[in-house]
């Protein structure tokens, strides 16, 4: 295991405001403007698709607290440089990144949902596409204090393979699903999620 001192580092500011730091307030504002404009321009679908990924980010983000729980270390972690850690493994300003990178990158997606690219969906195309951009940069972050694979065998490509590319998958699927669907799958995700949070961070203290 490597940088195991990073979970004790994460745990020690987790939830905790001595390191808030204003950009925080920015942030949030851009990414309500970017809602805000996609809704005044009734993007439904570009909506639904940020929507889906930010559903499914913190359901990964609660699993990765809760193994960090069971076994002791999380997968990923964030022990410094965040101005608030919600999870072990995130930071405000990385989830709020995620709040508004599916409907940002839906913008890439051609209208025609069955054209293919080099054979392949263009919606799986671009997922992949996204995830190995995503993975890339976590690498990079990987290589600073302020993120960590707390695994040897953890790193880009299992984070490509078991988090980017479902990411992306939801998230430009449901960009194309009818109304009601976007809804079942987004509703129930925020579902599962507060009550994950409410049992497991509320009245378990776990995460």
């Amino acid at each position: 295991m490597n940088h195991p001192e990073a979970t004790q580092q994460a745990l020690s500011i987790l939830r905790n405001g001595e390191n808030f730091q204003w950009i925080v307030i920015p942030m949030l504002a851009m990414a309500v403007y970017i809602y805000a404009n996609e809704y005044s321009h009734k993007n439904w679908k570009g909506i639904a698709a940020g929507l889906a990924l930010y559903m499914v980010h913190w359901f990964y983000e609660i699993l990765n607290a809760l193994i960090q729980h069971f076994s002791g270390h999380a997968l990923w972690t964030v022990p410094t440089g965040t101005s608030l850690l919600l999870l072990v493994g995130v930071g405000v300003e990385l989830s709020l990144m995620f709040s508004v990178a599916g409907l940002v990158m839906s913008k890439l997606l051609p209208a025609d949902p069955r054209l293919k690219i080099l054979g392949i969906n263009n919606r799986v195309f671009f997922a992949v596409l996204n995830a190995a951009f995503f993975a890339f940069i976590e690498i990079f972050l990987a290589m600073t204090p302020a993120f960590v694979w707390v695994y040897p065998w953890w790193g880009a490509l299992p984070v490509f393979v078991t988090v980017y590319i479902p990411f992306f998958l939801a998230a430009f699927w449901c960009y194309d699903w009818q109304p009601a669907r976007q809804k079942r799958f987004i509703g129930g995700l925020f579902g599962v999620n507060v009550l994950m949070l409410a049992v497991f961070a509320g009245i378990l203290g776990w995460i």
